[in-house]
């Protein structure tokens, strides 16, 4: 069971998915994914500040909680526009991306692959340029056929 779009974009877990969007938004710079809106859940098992916020509070350093936390999760609508948001703040289990951002996506995304790190992302990731390739690839078709890609 995982991650299955239409003309081949992706095939693999759901892990997988997420650590590969965690490094494109890592090469350009952006947040962390955990961080940003529609994945960051406060005192979830998944909240990369949660272990800070016990320490500090077995400490007495942290004088509210809520103080730690200000401004998170950050909203995609504070950074610059990117057509990578179209993928990163995405669902990794349904939905499509539309037609008309498979184009712009692809171009995005074949600029920043000299950016992904060269060898092996483990899992289901495989070489991470080579699965970004594939990725590429996939929008291209969906845009050439003049379809969106699907999630499934």
């Amino acid at each position: 069971m995982g991650l299955d779009t239409s003309h081949d974009c992706w095939h693999g877990a759901y892990s997988a998915f997420l650590r590969w969007r965690s490094k494109v938004a890592e090469v350009v710079g952006l947040p962390p994914l955990r961080l940003m809106e529609g994945f960051f859940e406060r005192g979830s098992y998944t909240d990369p500040l949660r272990r800070e916020a016990d320490f500090l509070k077995s400490l007495n350093c942290l004088d509210s909680e809520d103080s730690l936390y200000a401004g998170l999760p950050i909203r995609w609508d504070a950074l610059k526009p990117d057509p990578l948001y179209t993928l990163l703040n995405h669902s990794d289990y349904d939905g499509e991306i539309v037609h008309l951002n498979c184009k712009p996506l692809a171009d995005r995304l074949r600029e920043i692959l000299p950016l992904m790190p060269d060898g092996d992302g483990g899992g289901h990731i495989g070489d991470w340029r080579k699965k970004t390739q594939a990725f590429i690839d996939g929008l291209m078709l969906a845009h050439e056929r003049g379809e969106a890609v699907g999630f499934y």
